[in-house]
Order: C-alpha cells, then structure tokens, then sequence
C-alpha cells in the first residue's frame, strides 16, 4: 500500500508493470486480482513465495501482506499450470490426434465425451468400437475394447470403477461447465486436448488390472494406431523383464507411440515403479487451488483440516463420541483408535466420533455414526505430510495432530461436547506446487542411473468425469451417484501428462516421442527444492508447460538402438531383448557406452562407496549427450551451468552452432565434487539461444542415499 498514482497514470496499469517485473509474463494478467486507486495505492495479487520476495524489494513497495482464505470458481489444474482455456491450438491436427486410455474403462454418456462437433474417424485408425454389453462409441470415443481374463463375467468396457472416466476426461474431455462434486470445486471441466479422439481399453476391474491384459491392450492400442497411451496404474519397482507395462511399452516407443505411466503413490523414497526410461513417468503435485473442511466446536472454536465432505448439516450440531463412550467390547485406548469390531452402532447412532486413527473410516460408518473426526498425521513419519483431501462416505474431517489434541481436550473438557462438520470449500493454497506426500519418490532402486520420476503434473484433488454407478468415495455401501469427482493421485497427473503430449504432437506431428517427452521436461517449470527434501526424486525435472514445450528449441532424442545399447548394459543378452522386447538385437562384447549416457534429458549418476562407509565419497562423473535442433536453421546455443559448494560442472564444448534444422550436436558435462553420506546433489545444465532456455536436471548421489 502506498500514496494514490499520478492522475495522469492509470493504476492498474501501474501495478500490471511491477508484477511484470517479478511474474512469468503468461501469468499476470490472472495474477492481478484488483487494483485498488480510489483512496490508497495498492493492489491485490496471487503470487508465489519467490514472486512476493522479489516483489517486497521493490523500491516503491511499502508493505506486503496475505489475503484470507475465499472460493475459487475454477476447475483449475491446467489453468494454474499456464494453460489456459483459451491457448491458441491447432484444432485439425489435434482432432486427428488419438490418446489410448488404458484404465477401467470409461463412462460414454458423460458430458465430458460427447462428439458434438467433431468431425469423422481419423483414417488412420485401424480399431475397432469392441464395447460389449451396452457399449456404444461416437466420433469423440473412436474405439473400445475389454479385458476380463480377471473377470470373466464383465464383458463391457463401461466403466463401473470411475477412475478409467476420470483419467480419460483429465487427458481429452471437452469443456463442461458448471461441473462439480456437489458444488464444491466448481468450474469448468475440461481435458488438455479436448479435440483429441479417445480409444479405451479396459484392463481393471474393481481394483484388479491383470498383466495378460495390460499387455494385451498395449498390443492392440499400438495396433489400433493411437499416437498416445495414458497408464494409471502399476505395482512395485520391478525387472524390466518382469515388467510387462516396460515390455509393451518398448513396442509401443519403436512404432512412435509415447507411454505416459503414473510413478505411484509409494510416498516414500525409492518407491517409483515406473522406471523405464522409455516410459514418461509421472509424479503428482498441487495446484493453487485447496479443498478444506471446517469444524466447529461447541466452545465456539473452529479448525481447519482436510477432506471432500458435501454433508450439510445446516448449521446444526451433534454430541462427540470417544473412546469408552463408542464402546462395551474393547479397551479404552483401542475404542480411542476406532479399531475393528470396537464401535457398537446404538452407542454411536446420532453422533460424531473421534478416531486417533485415520485408516478405519469404515469402522465409524458402518456403525451408523453422522460423522469421523481423526487424526490425519496417525501413521506419517515427520517427514512426510498427508497433504490431500479424499471423499468420505460420512462427513469427515482429517485434522492435523495439534488441532486434534485441540478436539481431544475439548471432549475431555466438557460432559456435553457437541461439534458441526461443515461442508468443504476452495480456497487459495500459497504453497503451491509443491509434490504430494503420496507420490512415489526415486532413486529408482531397478536403474539408479537414470532419475525418475521424469516430471510432475497436477494430481491433487483433481474434479473431473466419473462414472454413476460407481460410489465416489470407494466404499460399496455408499450409494451416491455423482458425475464427477474429486481424486487424488499419481493416477490424476498422468493424463495431465498424456494431454500435454497430445497438444505437443498436434503442433510437431512429426517428432518422435523421446522429442516429445524431451521438449516437456526441458522447458518444465523449475520446482522449489526446499518444499521436499527429495528435490528431483519428487519431481524430476519440474512441472509440466505445454506451451513452452511446442517450441522447446532443442531436444534429447533416443533411438530404438540407443535403448537396445541400454538394455545390453543394463546385463540382457540379444535373445532376452528381441523375445522380451521385440527387437533385433546384437549386443557389443564390450558395451561403447554406459548406462548413464543413454541420451537422455536429464543426468543422473549413483556413486559406490565403501561397504559400512559414512564418511564423504569425492566424485567425477562424466556425462556424454546429442542433442538436436528443432528451432530456428541458424542457431547458437551456450552453456551455463549450476553453481554449488561442493561441485564444479564443465561443458564441452561450451557453444553450439547450428546451420540447419534436425542438426544434431554433441557434448560432453563433467560433473565433480564431494557429497556426505546419504546427501544427494542437485545441479542444472542449460543452454540458451536468447529465446529458448533448454534446462536439464542433474543428479549426483551415493549409493548410501537408499539407507539414509
């Protein structure tokens, strides 16, 4: 705030140029919210820790303070991400482009698939409209087919799980306004590539996906002639022999079809499962907008947690329950923990209870209880935060542990607690992005040498299409039958990813898709490391900006040879790769290169170190790359690299000239130091030609890191 603008300059304009100081120029105009010039000097603004900072030195600044909490009426994942609803694209290509979904299927009657103007198949699809049982396809859905080697008796690709509708939306559903999960997160509804066509191939049933059949639709999608295939689902790191989503997907790479694959929702460390580096894989983050419910304490206190909860109890209130007052069958400490077979119903009928345990929820409302308040920090390390909201089947809220002592000592304060769940409501969440708790984290524990995830993309609390018969917060017995729905996961940002790509494509139809993959991690947005100590093992090598990536200037490009190379390094012999993987292969006696120097975009190397050893381990790791241009014919790019205590980077050579497009040049990056026991190093490698920036994370780590 400061003194009113000259009359001769007018305010908002003003304020538009000192955010543009400080704001991503795609940003600012919503980043604006007011401009306030009838008594005072100031504006409101959405801004990120880093932009307030540099914003509050300003010389003309005077103070800088947050807003309280208000609704947002946005849907909001890719308009917080740079893309907005509006972004210029090319309509033809994009409706030739074909997005494979393999998941539980898909809802056809949603809004969100509708085929309104869409014109006729693409010729190039050679699938088939497979559905079964009450299944018809339309010129936005092209293609289905069904799976059921795990459910014989399902023969329909409908979907009756919601997640397959769900991540099918995310990736290419049209425009839906007014969507939401009982009002809340309302806006509009829409895919990255709305245009796009739709092939679904149901593998999952209920919570069962069979690898027979994961490997099946692999086969048929890159058959059928899709350009793009979304994966939602995975289990544990496994072989890449073993892994049949890597073998199909190898396939898949050498008939120029991209695999986006979720990374998992393992949390913790060296969890990742998707670890191919053909496979583009995928971490979860958040955007700005947070789902929060309140609860009101008879004291006249209220708390903020999480959960989705659409229960509206109209302002009214209703007596606590805990402990040895939900129970005559446990002991007290079990009661407190709402552990099985402890509630009894007629103990608990009318009333709200409070669990020290988050995961029994069922327990609560089985036994007929109004509502759950637990604790939803019960089973977290302190490193890690339960960070998203999920539907319940009751009016639910998750309170960190604080606020739930807060509850506690009032229940224990009073004979006569009463408490008012609210309903949820958006709000702004400053902190954004940052990665969710329950994203997979790397190392990769089957190919340390290359980091995964690749990249990050929106999956927290996600509102998009679901299906009616399925309950929208995964409890049977729940019986409400919603549209859309509000989800987390790894399983949200992967189709964020796969609609990226599908737009990408719909401007470069001809890149392959290591390109592809390259321009989205090379031009992402640069995550801050300080919000999870995991830094490029959380997000790879940032957050998505389709924008960007259209006209990425350079990329990494990987041939079907280069990944024949990486497998013989990798210890399989040429008949394991072309039975495994489907290629011809003779691997060399002695390999020419190592696994680390498979073209990649990013740089990452695992360091040994003495067995029992914690003492610092010095390092020089030397990485080699080709990069090729897809800018301008004339172009010249140099080099800078991060600097650190601890480490020197070397680039040579340090400037690339270009004199034609698709010219490819290499170089080599020469990365040394010293890094303590279990530490991880995170540096960067950019090139630059004055208009494009090509940024590579690099990532350098002992081997002691897995057990710190």
């Amino acid at each position: 705030m400061g003194n009113l603008v000259a009359s001769n300059r007018s305010a908002e304009a003003y304020h538009t140029k000192m955010l543009e100081e400080v704001v991503d120029s795609r940003f600012v105009a919503q980043s604006l919210v007011r401009s306030y010039k009838r008594s005072f000097n100031g504006f409101a603004a959405y801004l990120t820790p880093q932009e307030h900072e540099k914003l509050a030195g300003h010389q003309e600044v005077v103070s800088i303070f947050p807003s309280t909490t208000y609704k947002l009426q946005t849907t909001r994942s890719w308009d917080f991400i740079g893309f907005p609803e509006n972004v210029t694209r090319n309509p033809t290509i994009e409706s030739d482009t074909i997005i494979g979904v393999i998941d539980s299927g898909i809802w056809p009657e949603s809004q969100s698939f509708t085929d309104k103007g869409f014109g006729p198949v693409p010729k190039k699809w050679k699938g088939v409209c497979s559905g079964g049982t009450n299944f018809t396809c339309n010129n936005k859905i092209i293609g289905a087919r069904y799976y059921n080697t795990m459910s014989p008796n399902d023969t329909t690709a409908r979907d009756n799980v919601g997640h397959g509708s769900h991540t099918s939306s995310i990736a290419a559903g049209v425009p839906v306004r007014g969507a939401s999960f009982y009002g809340i997160a309302e806006g509009t509804a829409r895919g990255g590539a709305p245009s796009a066509r739709i092939a679904v191939y149901k593998v999952c049933h209920n919570d069962s996906c069979g690898a027979v059949d994961l490997l099946a639709a692999l086969d048929d999608a890159v058959a059928d002639g899709v350009d793009i295939i979304t994966i939602s689902l995975g289990g544990d790191p496994v072989e890449l022999k073993s892994d049949v989503i890597a073998i199909g997907s190898l396939h898949a790479a050498q008939h120029g079809v991209l695999v986006v694959q979720s990374a998992g929702n393992g949390a913790a460390k060296a969890t990742v499962a998707s670890v191919a580096p053909w496979i583009f894989s995928v971490g979860a983050s958040s955007t700005d907008r947070g789902i929060i419910t309140r609860v009101a304490l008879g004291n006249g206190s209220i708390l903020t947690g999480k959960s989705v909860n659409s229960f509206d109890f109209k302002g009214k209130s209703f007596p606590l329950a805990y402990g040895k007052d939900v129970t005559f069958k446990c002991d007290e400490s079990s009661a407190m923990d709402c552990s099985p077979d402890c509630i009894v119903p007629s103990l608990v009928k009318g009333k709200i209870v409070l669990c020290r345990l988050y995961d029994f929820t069922n327990e609560v409302y089985n036994a007929g209880a109004l509502g759950i308040i637990f604790n939803e920090e019960s089973f977290l390390p302190d490193n890690e935060v339960d960070d998203d909201s999920d539907v319940a089947p009751i009016a639910a809220i998750g309170l960190k542990r604080k606020d739930f002592n807060v509850v506690e000592g009032y229940f224990n304060s009073t004979k006569s607690s009463e408490v008012n769940i609210l309903t949820s409501e958006s709000t702004k969440n400053l902190d954004a992005p940052r990665v969710a708790g329950f994203s997979s984290k790397g190392p990769s524990t089957i190919i340390p040498d290359i980091l995964k995830p690749d990249i990050a993309a929106p999956g927290m609390e996600i509102l998009a299409a679901y299906s009616p018969l399925a309950s929208p917060s995964e409890y049977d017995s729940d019986h409400r039958s919603v549209n859309y729905n509000v989800i987390s996961g790894t399983s949200m940002s992967c189709p964020h990813v796969a609609g990226a790509a599908a737009y990408v494509k719909s401007f470069r139809p001809n890149w392959s898709p290591s390109a592809i993959k390259s321009a989205l991690m090379t031009t992402a947005r640069k995550l801050d490391p300080t919000k999870d100590q995991y830094a490029e093992f959380a997000y790879g090598a940032g957050q998505i900006d389709p924008i960007k990536a259209v006209d990425a200037g350079l990329v990494y490009e990987t041939s079907t040879q280069d990944y024949i190379t990486f497998l013989c390094n990798l210890g399989y012999d040429s008949a394991t790769i072309k039975n495994m993987f489907k290629a011809n292969a003779t691997c060399p006696a002695k390999p020419a290169m190592t696994i680390k120097d498979l073209n990649y975009p990013s740089m990452t190397s695992q360091i040994k170190t003495a067995k029992g050893s914690k003492s610092a381990v010095t390092f020089s790791e030397k990485f080699t790359r080709t990069v090729t241009n897809v800018g301008a014919g004339k172009s010249t790019y140099k080099a800078t690299a991060s600097v650190g205590p601890g480490y020197n980077i070397s680039v040579t050579p340090s400037v690339l000239t270009f004199a034609a497009t698709n010219e490819k040049k290499t170089f080599d990056v020469v990365v040394s130091g010293k890094i303590d026991y279990g530490k991880m190093l995170s540096a960067s490698l950019e090139w630059s030609d004055g208009v494009h920036l090509v940024r590579s994370p690099i990532v350098v780590f002992p081997d002691s890191f897995f057990d710190s």
